[in-house]
């Protein structure tokens, strides 16, 4: 690795403007040299006044993984209203007759924080669930409408065997739980097979067994797309506490209204029909007349009987970017759609790219293929990503924005980075990873109090072995040297 980094060091002090320091070089060198061999890095830092202080391929592009999130949440704050009461996105309830029935509609619109949790004290299904109850007994038909947005549930490039899980479920403009349905793995006696208990969205073929105490724990799930059988397989040691597998949806729509049907029973509602869903079907991209490739939504039948308005959506803001959430973040890619047009990814990602040409980066500097970065589509340079924190920090939301991201050491998916180092606490960046990419991007204080802004990817590892320790170590050798 030694022999491969030297001649890389060596274009980086040909290309920047003054070279770095021959200590800070070579601390650099030996921290990148802890990526396996074969791994490609591109890292940019600057200082106050954007003067470059360390660049290793710079313009080069790389897959961002979760680093894609601060795109779209710079466009986030830089088109939505972000500290009102989000009157926009809330989810609604309407009573359709149909014949001698009625049927319920549950209406989305866009609502990432929409909860039917027991414990729910604000944004709650309940509150729509009891609207309904006040009015009837008996309902025909539950269905659930998403044709706020488009039918485009997962993004373009996403690998499909992360759609079981809940970092690839299904986007909808209605959305209830995080779209994740929770199973639970208990041990009951060593030699037996293990209890497996759901809420009966899914039909489970449990082929889960229990070892004995001190035993591996090796639980595994497959659910085929579009289909409702869910297989588990593993172990689970007989003194090992009850393990809760979290699942992703395919028709979230579908899973909000079935939720519903099932709240409306519990409230003594009698469910006469079935559960359904309203979609809003993506047009052909190769018809030009259709902006974004997504007809308009028809309006709704039917007064409202009741609508959410869920908090501000800075309080999501913060969410998606500390815990790094994807379903949250392609609905804020989606609602940026639906401000100038129809709510459709292409739409996302025009408004997306307004925002970016006001911020002055180029257009081959980056590619998206979805908002969150589970898109193996999404290419940006570093330098990309070090202009947008740089004019995202001039923008009067900027500290807004700065401040949803993870600190290091301290919370959030860097909160067991950076430990014992002199960035602990003192570095704020949005993270990412996925198939042989890891990323990092954000700002710095360095040992002598100075803001560094950065961006760090690494791609191509083989093995899918993680680079992050090689990434921190260079920063921590960047801050340590200033």
């Amino acid at each position: 690795m030694m022999l491969i980094l030297l001649p890389l060091l060596a274009a980086v002090a040909a290309e920047a403007p003054s070279p770095p320091p021959p200590a800070l070089a070579v601390a650099v060198e030996e921290a990148l040299g802890r990526a396996a061999t074969g791994t490609r890095i591109g890292l940019l830092v600057v200082d106050e006044a954007g003067r470059e202080v360390l660049a290793v391929r710079p313009d080069e592009r790389f897959v961002p993984a979760s680093n894609t999130k601060l795109f779209t949440t710079a466009a986030a704050f830089a088109l939505l209203e972000t500290n009102a009461p989000d009157t926009a996105a809330g989810a609604s309830v309407r009573l359709e007759q149909r014949g001698a029935l009625r049927d319920v509609v549950v209406v989305g619109a866009g609502d990432a924080r929409l909860s039917s949790a027991a414990d729910c004290s604000s944004d709650c299904l309940a509150t729509l669930v009891s609207a309904v109850a006040r009015e009837t007994k008996v309902v025909g038909d539950v269905i659930g409408d998403d044709s706020a947005f488009p039918d485009e549930r997962w993004p373009a490039g996403m690998s499909w065997n992360n759609m079981v899980g809940k970092y690839g479920t299904g986007i909808s403009a209605l959305t209830v739980d995080d779209n994740e349905v929770a199973v639970t793995v208990r041990p009951v006696r060593a030699g037996v097979a293990a209890e497996v208990t759901g809420d009966g969205y899914y039909r489970i073929d449990n082929r889960v067994t229990v070892v004995p105490a001190g035993g591996k724990r090796s639980i595994g799930y497959i659910r085929e797309p579009g289909s409702d059988l869910l297989r588990l397989t593993g172990t689970i040691p007989a003194d090992a506490p009850p393990y809760e597998v979290r699942l992703g949806i395919d028709d979230p729509a579908h899973r909000a209204a079935w939720r519903f049907a099932d709240m409306l029973r519990a409230a003594g509602v009698r469910v006469t029909g079935q559960v359904g869903v309203r979609h809003r079907p993506l047009m052909s991209a190769d018809d030009p007349s259709v902006r974004g490739n997504a007809p308009a939504a028809k309006p709704p039948v039917g007064p409202v009987l009741a609508k959410l308005t869920p908090a501000p959506l800075i309080e999501d803001l913060v969410h998606t970017n500390k815990v790094s959430q994807n379903l949250h973040t392609e609905l804020l890619l989606r609602r940026l759609g639906a401000v100038s047009g129809s709510g459709s990814v292409a739409d996302g990602h025009a408004a997306m790219d307004a925002v970016l040409q006001r911020a002055g980066i180029a257009r081959w500097q980056y590619d998206f293929g979805d908002g969150s970065g589970m898109s193996n589509y999404n290419r940006v340079t570093p330098r990309a990503s070090v202009t947008l924190l740089r004019w995202g920090a001039e923008q009067p939301w900027g500290a807004a924005w700065r401040g949803t991201f993870p600190i290091a050491g301290t919370d959030g998916t860097l909160r067991n980075r950076f430990k014992a180092t002199s960035l602990e606490g003192r570095l704020f960046a949005k993270t990412g990873s996925l198939n042989a990419s890891n990323a990092l991007a954000g700002y710095f204080l360095t040992k002598s109090g100075r803001t560094f802004t950065f961006a760090a990817y690494a791609n191509d590892m083989p093995g899918d072995v993680s680079a992050t320790a090689a990434l921190d170590a260079a920063l921590v050798a960047v801050a340590e040297a200033h």
